[in-house]
């Protein structure tokens, strides 16, 4: 097992049907065999309060700080509802691509780093190779801080961490963080045409919503960092994808429950956004609780993904364009872990194969030329440990 390919340990990946709210521990199983059997102690961290899912981690090389560790995740997005055309726990190759669910988020970059073990374990290394595979990223990057601390006194301190979400290879130096809450806003039920006597869960609702309005159109006008001005929009974002609520027509609604998330360019405070979304919740209650002291605001966080700032040179930016010549300025709205490592002392860049376009689609694919280049790049990453 030692011996395989990427292309091989990327269709193992593959097989395990690893969606967020199942177990992945055949998996985690499956790659404690595959480091065992190249005289690699695997390091697994438990889900607290879920024992089903295991994050692994662990370290080849000397015992000293300075290494790099490749991070990625082992959890996919569901594929119920969609359209495949072929078994999406099986890579099938066509037209010079590799379809199958996770070839491009993320089972193909965990197949690579994998494979680089191979390279790193018969190399002379002067610093370590680490890979940190974490659960949970596909519902809010859970996974990543826990992961993280584990890692801490357990394997040496790296410098530096590449996180291998695809980016089609290019060196993502900044990306937006996100927050997102479940708001549940309790009223009080009356017959509508009694609206002195009760609370509209709806209507409190969105005063809410309205509000976020209100600071989109403010943000939009607002004066931009030169961080913001990379990101299209340019500007921090608060959006409501989903409402449900109230019972009829004619009865004053009891519940109304919406999900609100803030896109926030990563030089802005996500505490400062935190405190403001909050005191704009309480505002709402408290005019509730004028009426009925028992109608509330109920905030429930579901996920918390810090943004990637820009470091001013960068050892990871440094290597990763030295090994891709890529000097271009690359930013990406969506969410990864770079910003847990980053937070949590390693300078983080972003940089794998694939589009991401084709993450989370039916029929996803990474195309066969991009894994080869991030093989050909992990194994520059392995010679450059080396000196």
């Amino acid at each position: 097992m030692s011996n395989l390919t990427a292309f091989q340990i990327m269709e193992r990946l593959v097989s395990f049907p690893t969606v967020s709210d199942a177990s992945n521990l055949e998996l985690v199983d499956w790659i404690e065999g595959y480091l065992a059997n190249l005289g690699i102690k695997a390091h697994r961290m438990p889900k607290e309060g879920d024992p089903s899912k295991h994050a692994i981690f662990c370290s080849v090389g000397p015992e000293v700080e300075g290494g790099i560790v490749l991070s990625g995740h082992m959890d996919v997005v569901p594929v119920e509802g969609q359209n495949w055309t072929a078994d999406p726990w099986q890579v099938v190759e066509k037209d010079g691509k590799y379809f199958g669910r996770g070839t491009c988020d993320m089972k193909g970059f965990d197949a690579l780093a994998l494979h680089a073990l191979q390279l790193a374990v018969k190399s002379d290394l002067k610093r370590p190779l680490q890979v940190a595979l974490s659960f949970d990223e596909e519902i809010g990057c859970n996974g990543a801080p826990p992961l993280i601390e584990a890692m801490t006194g357990v394997v040496p301190k790296a410098e530096m961490a590449i996180i291998g979400e695809p980016s089609m290879m290019r060196c993502v130096t900044s990306h937006k963080g996100s927050i997102g809450w479940e708001v549940h806003v309790h009223g009080f039920e009356v017959h509508s045409s009694l609206a002195d006597q009760g609370v509209s869960a709806i209507m409190e609702g969105a005063r809410m919503i309205e509000w976020a309005n209100a600071v989109n159109a403010e943000n939009s006008s607002a004066e931009r960092s030169a961080v913001a001005e990379l990101f299209d929009p340019s500007w921090t974002s608060l959006h409501v994808g989903m409402i449900s609520g109230g019972t009829a027509h004619n009865i004053m609604a009891k519940d109304c429950v919406f999900g609100l998330d803030i896109r926030l360019v990563p030089d802005e405070d996500g505490a400062v956004w935190k405190d403001k979304v909050f005191e704009k919740a309480r505002e709402i209650e408290a005019g509730m609780q004028a009426i009925r002291p028992e109608a509330s605001v109920e905030m429930t966080p579901f996920f918390d993904v810090p943004g990637l700032k820009p470091e001013d040179n960068g050892a990871a930016e440094r290597l990763v364009r030295s090994i891709t010549g890529d000097n271009g300025t690359h930013v990406v709205s969506y969410g990864t872990e770079a910003g847990h490592f980053q937070n949590g002392g390693y300078s983080a860049v972003v940089c794998g194969p694939g589009d991401i376009a084709q993450a989370h689609q039916p029929d996803e694919f990474i195309l066969v030329e991009q894994f080869e280049a991030g093989e050909a790049f992990l194994a520059k990453v392995v010679e450059g440990l080396c000196r």
